[in-house]
C-alpha cells in the first residue's frame, strides 16, 4: 500500500513537504510519482522519479516542486516550495502498481 502524509493549509508563498510509504513490494525496483486533482479537474501528473533516481516535472511545478525518494525507508517525497493557490488539490502518491489514498494541499490565505 502507499499511504501519504504531510498536507495541509499553508499561505501563498509557503512550503510543504509530501512524504509517501510504500509497503508490499520492492519499492527499489519501481518508479514513483506525484498526482494531483484539483476540484472539477482531472488528476494531472506532478512529478515522477525513476528508479535510477531521474525525475521529471509538470511545467507547472519545474523549479518550485523536488521529488525524491529513499530507498532504504521506502519512501518517496515531494518537496512544495513557492506555493500558490493553483496548486491546491488532492495530491496522490502513485506507483505502477498502487495509488496512495490521497492527502490535501490547501494553499490560502
Amino acid at each position: 500500500q502507499l499511504v501519504e502524509s504531510g498536507g495541509g493549509l499553508v499561505q501563498p508563498g509557503g512550503s510543504l513537504r509530501l512524504s509517501c510509504l510504500a509497503s508490499g513490494f520492492t519499492f527499489s525496483n519501481y518508479a514513483m510519482g506525484w498526482y494531483r486533482q484539483a476540484p472539477g479537474n482531472q488528476r494531472e501528473l506532478v512529478a515522477v522519479i525513476s528508479n535510477a533516481r531521474s525525475t521529471n516535472y509538470a511545467t507547472s511545478v519545474k523549479g518550485r516542486f523536488t521529488i525524491s525518494r529513499d530507498n532504504t525507508k521506502n519512501t518517496v517525497y515531494l518537496q512544495m516550495n513557492s506555493l500558490k493557490p493553483e496548486d491546491t488539490a488532492v495530491y496522490y502518491c502513485w506507483s505502477p502498481i498502487l495509488w496512495g489514498q490521497g492527502t490535501q494541499v490547501t494553499v490560502s490565505s
